[in-house]
């Protein structure tokens, strides 16, 4: 075997002018100092404003925004607005996402990106492909997306075992994968991934690399089965495409996790997958173990496509 050497507006609130309570009878002339002072506060300071819309321009406005509501637990463990400024991120420029799932990243990027005047592009599965799964993951992607005004116009391309990143050679400014080289191991095309992602930045382009961390003390399955890669083995990979390595970053990592469950990664959180009843892990087997630990410790690496080729 080759030992390889080579990630509603708040309505405004309307201030209503009180009825006067003035008796019906009289018949004098109304007090206008009086009545001053009895009306409502009407001045600017006392009107409720309408809060100002978030500027998307802003990394940290995008990931307070309120579309983000339903995935903003998991921050603690993806510190999306560290991990990109650590990859040094422009939002005005070209920005591929590999295999973005079902957008947790894109709800942060794509938004940003638009505001800034770049292009989101999400390299997802293949509309045409064989599996249901990985079509219904493109269609409900799309979907996702679908919102213009938050979104922007984010171009989809495939990306998989079968098609190469259908992009232009020297067009794209940061490429970002997010946890997959473990599936492209498992596949068998994790070389040719990194090939095409130095293919497609331009010279002095970016790649940014989240992936669950396995200790370098073990043994490094080419097929990564448990879900965890070696930093020392990604490092290789990219090194072999043409890639000049950066640097590296804890801001993800997660020292509570040993890397050895039963059921690899996915037996931790978000996935927590449990083994089936009739298996010999079930007898021992508590879930209350991984959700303590919580998200798996991951690398977080940033290569860099040589500005001039040798």
């Amino acid at each position: 075997m080759r030992h390889v050497s080579l990630l509603a507006l708040l309505a405004g609130t309307a201030v209503l002018a009180a009825c006067s309570s003035e008796p019906a009878e009289t018949t004098e002339a109304p007090d206008t100092q009086a009545a001053a002072q009895s009306a409502p506060d009407t001045t600017e300071a006392n009107i409720a404003e309408t809060p100002a819309a978030p500027d998307l321009t802003v990394l940290a406005e995008v990931i307070d925004a309120d579309w983000r509501d339903s995935g903003r637990d998991r921050d603690q463990w993806r510190h999306p607005q560290e991990t990109l400024e650590f990859f040094e991120v422009d939002p005005s420029g070209t920005i591929v996402e590999i295999w973005p799932g079902g957008g947790w990243y894109t709800d942060v990027i794509a938004p940003w990106v638009n505001a800034n005047g770049g292009q989101y592009v999400a390299a997802h599965f293949d509309p045409e492909s064989e599996s249901q799964y990985r079509q219904r993951s493109r269609a409900s992607f799309e979907d996702h997306v679908a919102d213009t005004a938050v979104y922007g116009d984010v171009m989809t391309v495939s990306f998989n075992s079968d098609t190469a990143l259908d992009l232009d050679a020297g067009s794209v400014d940061t490429v970002l994968t997010f946890r997959n080289i473990h599936n492209w191991m498992a596949r068998g095309f994790a070389e040719r991934a990194f090939a095409d992602f130095h293919t497609v930045l331009r010279p002095g382009g970016v790649l940014g690399v989240v992936e669950h961390r396995l200790p370098s003390t073990r043994e490094q399955d080419p097929g990564a089965p448990s879900g965890y890669v070696q930093q020392a083995y990604v490092i290789a990979l990219a090194e072999e495409a043409g890639f000049e390595f950066v640097g590296a970053s804890e801001i993800n990592a997660n020292p509570a996790d040993t890397a050895d469950h039963p059921l690899g990664v996915w037996t931790l959180p978000p996935v927590r997958r449990n083994p089936s009843a009739d298996s010999e892990l079930a007898a021992d087997f508590d879930s209350a173990v991984y959700e303590a630990i919580g998200e798996s410790d991951r690398m977080t690496l940033m290569f860099r496509k040589p500005a001039a080729s040798e």
